[in-house]
């Protein structure tokens, strides 16, 4: 299979209003023209947040894509967008095993093709992980404060922490992401807590609070939410973490 040919200098102008797709591209050699301030990338222009884009300096860019995820950006968005003449491109990822497929996708929509190599490497990665790990056990995940919110199923994180052999408390809720009460979690008597740095910003000043709930381990939010080039990484980072959580 022949090396990955990333698209030359001018030859494809990418907007990304997905930080895990930004990164994604850098990695295959493609510069986007245009990303969110939430991408940690200060060498490249910042045309708004995931749900707040500049649209009017989108089109003044004249991107040839631009590149949204369904959870993350509004459909309003994505449909001014189009109906501006862009052609856009919607990622979906809710699973650990959906993440090469939608590689694959993201790869033919700025030419670099489905069997690129490094596609099909993180295909053969992802597949080589336990299909049905041994959950052995559960965790309070909290996405925010103030409201509490926790983490379910059908959401890439929860499935991150699955293949770990981590289940959330909050996994069997009827919505993605809910609310809940500290009272709440300490009344389901989690294993330990997983702490993101995002979306909100837990840190070692939260730790008291959270270990109210049960033993505390901060994690990298970028790892736990992030799909793409840095899965594979990601996961193992994760589970050395949790190994000793």
């Amino acid at each position: 299979m022949p090396e990955l040919v990333a698209a030359g200098p001018g030859s494809i102008r990418v907007v990304s209003l997905v930080p895990s797709v930004t990164e994604t591209l850098l990695a295959w050699g493609i510069v986007p023209v245009g990303v969110t301030r939430f991408c940690e990338q200060p060498d490249l222009e910042a045309v708004g947040g995931t749900k707040d884009p500049d649209l009017d300096r989108i089109l003044e860019l004249s991107p040839d894509l631009v590149v949204l995820c369904r959870e993350e950006n509004r459909w309003q968005d994505a449909e001014a967008l189009t109906a501006s003449g862009l052609n856009i491109h919607v990622v979906d990822v809710r699973t650990v095993a959906g993440v090469a497929l939608e590689l694959a996708a993201l790869a033919g929509a700025v030419d670099l093709g489905f069997g690129d190599l490094r596609v099909a490497g993180l295909l053969g990665e992802v597949e080589d992980l336990p299909a049905d790990p041994v959950q052995e056990r559960t965790a309070f995940v909290p996405i925010w404060r103030k409201p509490w919110m926790g983490l379910a199923d059908d959401t890439y994180g929860a499935d991150v922490l699955r293949a770990l052999g981590v289940r959330s408390v909050t996994a069997d809720h009827p919505d993605r992401y809910p609310t809940v009460t500290l009272e709440e979690m300490i009344e389901a008597a989690p294993d330990l807590v997983i702490a993101p740095s995002e979306p909100y910003p837990f840190a070692e000043r939260h730790r008291a609070e959270l270990e109210s709930v049960a033993p505390a381990v901060f994690v990298d939010g970028a790892d736990l939410f992030w799909w793409g080039v840095r899965t594979p990484a990601a996961i193992e980072r994760l589970g050395a973490q949790l190994s000793v959580g």
